[in-house]
């Protein structure tokens, strides 16, 4: 399943940006790695629907954004954790 088949184009602009919000976040060492997904998810909520609109498909396309940007992160990191 491709998860980048459910998101629209225009959403699209949002998973390297949450990937940039979310690199910001970590450096910021008072907040622990387990909450920038949490913190991500209204980022990317709010996003969406204001690129789209504000209806429920784009606050779906939000979560959807937020995840593929959580997912793509974690494959990264399991990758370079091989090597």
């Amino acid at each position: 399943m491709d998860i980048l088949t459910y998101i629209t184009e225009n959403a699209l602009i949002l998973i390297p940006v949450l990937l940039i919000l979310g690199q910001i976040i970590k450096n910021i060492e008072k907040i622990p790695d387990k909450w920038i997904p949490l913190i991500l998810l209204p980022i990317g909520i709010v996003g969406a629907m204001a690129l789209g609109s504000w209806t429920v498909d784009s606050a779906i396309q939000g979560v959807l954004v937020t995840g593929a940007a959580v997912y793509g992160n974690q494959i990264v990191k399991q990758i370079k954790k091989d090597e």
